[in-house]
């Protein structure tokens, strides 16, 4: 199939809109440096990485868990750019379409080569003027779409091409196959079915797409792992973004179970959600599902501890530990503020003390296994 000619720009980025006074301020000593390449990892060359270990989640571009301002939300993506973070993730679903939109809206200007950029297919929207979730969601303001499962081969095309209309942009590096998985409360038990869709729609024409270098890469994105391991023995995936599953407080299934397959593959993990959704960052909440798992306050009080000893920032330990394993090509925090992207992008950047890592483990916070930056 010759490749199809999608649209370039978006309403909103051909509006005539013009960020670089409101910007102009941003720039700082890491300006246009990217942050840790990925030329120390040892599945480079075997599969496509992101250009960055530091990344950008874009969860709160689409207004999650608040209404985001649209300007404050270009300003934190100038930050980060500005810090030398070239890896950008969105989605359809994050706030159906309002992070695809804001996304391209900065990426439209910058050269194509100079960053990496995946989104995700699963859902198709539809136009529906101020749709409700069913429960409320987490995507807050004023929503114009509603969606519907789609994991036929027919789905990922126009998906794809979806994205591309509202980013604005001419091309995506990875794919990711979007929550299908069972914590997926539109599916639970029937995840099976949407997978075994997938698994003749979706996978084999991603695996297409990547050959007729539409793509770069393809994988699955979901909050569990059963997804992941089912997929490495069905298809042909280059890249995993597995979110919830590998941070300081919950760790231990994604590191011996997903990690040592992943890597056999020479394939590679994207970590999401590795401050749990703000918990390691200060904020009082635990992932998506509104709830704190028995234990997880109480590990955090003790890591507080730990890393009060040390005078080591816990944001900045949180992500390092992500970053730490050789598996792992990216980091994804996500930033609606200046200042949240600016400290997510320092964080790679510093050194913390040897001692901290190991008081961790003489005090089984992290398990005895767990590379730690260093290693």
């Amino acid at each position: 199939m010759e490749r199809r000619e999608f649209l370039t720009q978006t309403a909103l980025a051909t509006a005539g809109f013009s960020l670089s006074n409101e910007l102009s301020g941003l720039a700082t000593a890491h300006a246009n440096t990217p942050i840790t390449t990925q030329s120390d990892r040892a599945n480079q060359g075997k599969r496509f990485r992101p250009q960055t270990l530091s990344g950008f989640g874009g969860v709160a571009l689409g207004n999650g868990f608040q209404a985001n301002p649209d300007m404050e939300c270009l300003q934190s993506m100038e930050a980060a750019w500005q810090a030398g973070v070239r890896y950008f993730d969105t989605s359809p679903w994050y706030g159906l379409g309002i992070s695809e939109r804001r996304m391209g809206l900065f990426l439209k200007d910058k050269p194509r080569e100079a960053y990496t950029l995946s989104t995700k297919i699963g859902r198709i929207l539809k136009p529906y003027e101020g749709f409700k979730l069913e429960g409320g969601g987490i995507w807050k303001g004023k929503l114009n779409f509603a969606y519907q499962y789609d994991y036929s081969a027919e789905g990922v095309r126009k998906s794809v091409e979806d994205s591309l209309q509202r980013l604005g942009i001419s091309s995506l590096d990875i794919v990711f196959i979007h929550d299908l998985s069972p914590d997926n409360g539109d599916m639970k038990e029937n995840w099976i079915t949407y997978f075994d869709q997938a698994a003749k729609g979706a996978m084999p024409e991603l695996s297409k797409m990547r050959e007729e270098g539409l793509i770069k890469g393809w994988g699955f994105g979901v909050n569990t792992i059963e997804p992941i391991l089912k997929a490495v023995e069905v298809a042909d995936p280059d890249i995993f973004l597995s979110a919830c599953q590998y941070s300081l407080i919950k760790h231990e299934d994604d590191l011996n179970k997903v990690f040592p397959k992943v890597a056999e593959k020479g394939q590679s993990i994207v970590v999401g959600a590795p401050l749990c959704a703000g918990f390691l960052a200060g904020k009082d909440r635990y992932l998506y599902d509104g709830t704190f798992p028995d234990g997880v306050k109480e590990k955090l009080s003790a890591i507080k501890k730990v890393a009060a000893n040390h005078q080591v920032d816990l944001r900045t330990a949180a992500l390092q530990f992500a970053a730490a394993p050789d598996v792992v090509s990216a980091v994804i925090p996500g930033a609606h503020t200046v200042q949240q992207a600016q400290e997510n992008a320092a964080s790679f950047t510093v050194q913390i003390p040897v001692g901290f890592w190991e008081e961790l483990k003489q005090e089984n916070l992290i398990a005895a296994n767990a590379p730690v930056p260093g290693n």
